[in-house]
Formats: structure tokens, C-alpha cells, sequence
């Protein structure tokens, strides 16, 4: 199983718009990620936070990489929500899916799944950035590889 866990790509501050949209430079630098790994990353299925810039996040990749299907929103994925309870849930999943979330959660998330605690630290995500990470054979999980926009 591969998971891909996502940060929303750069939004728009409270003070231009209170939903915080994805900004121009965050659907351009979204849609480079996505294009990049078209053909490369297959996906069963995409969740988002329900925040308006996770769900902008998770239709272009879903649009790019996986063709036209429903993203879901769910639940337990806000910024400060349980990693610990998500990753219980991914492990009844299954399957191939992306995740769209929001700092600190997804680097909580990525930590947890890697080393047993949320607090290591283990990568250092931007706007727009992308972890795949891969489940083991016997158990746990390893990064298989990170891109970030800035190094498009």
C-alpha cells in the first residue's frame, strides 16, 4: 500500500478571503507537482479536511493524476486532530490513497507512521509539498520519496 500525504498548497491569508483559497501561485505550483507524477502515482482513492484549499488541493491532483472521480472529505484530518487515531484508520483502508491536510497534521502524520512518535520531526513540508510513503511487508512504513514545488 502507498500513501500520499499532502499539505494544501499556498492560500490566500484571513484577511484577503476568510475560506483561504488556494492562491494563483498555489494552484500553479499544485498543478506542477501533480503533472510531474502523472503516470507515476495511482490512487484508489483521495481524501481532504473539507477546508476549502485542502479540497482545491485534492481536485487538481485528482484531476491530473487519477482522471475524474469524487475526492471525499473526512474526518480527523483538521490541522491539530489525532494522528494517531487517522493511522489507525489508513491501516483498515488498504488501499492506494492520497491525503490532502494541513500543518502540523500532515508532518505529525508522516513522523508517526515512520518512527512511532509525532514529534520527530522527520521532514519539513512546504505549501504544495508531497510524501509518499510505503507500507512494509511484516509491518510499518518507509519514505519512498519527497517533492516539494520549490525544486520544480
Amino acid at each position: 500500500m502507498k500513501l500520499y500525504i499532502v499539505q494544501h498548497g499556498d492560500a490566500l491569508t484571513k484577511d484577503i478571503d476568510a475560506e483561504r483559497p488556494l492562491s494563483n501561485i498555489g494552484h500553479a505550483e499544485v498543478g506542477q507537482v501533480a503533472a510531474l507524477l502523472a503516470g507515476h502515482m495511482h490512487v484508489s482513492r483521495v481524501v481532504h479536511s473539507g477546508k476549502l484549499r485542502a479540497q482545491q488541493t485534492a481536485d487538481i491532483f485528482t484531476a491530473i493524476i487519477a482522471g475524474e472521480f469524487p475526492v471525499e472529505q473526512v474526518e480527523g484530518i483538521d490541522p491539530n486532530d489525532s494522528v494517531v487515531d487517522f493511522a489507525q484508520k489508513i491501516e483498515e483502508w488498504g488501499e492506494d490513497m492520497l491525503v490532502v491536510s494541513h500543518l502540523p497534521f500532515v508532518d505529525r502524520l508522516v513522523s508517526l507512521l515512520l518512527s512511532g512518535r509525532e514529534t520527530e520531526n522527520i521532514v519539513s513540508y512546504t505549501p504544495g509539498s508531497i510524501c509518499c510513503l510505503e507500507s512494509k511487508s511484516g509491518g510499518g512504513w518507509q519514505l519512498q520519496w519527497m517533492i516539494k514545488p520549490e525544486l520544480l
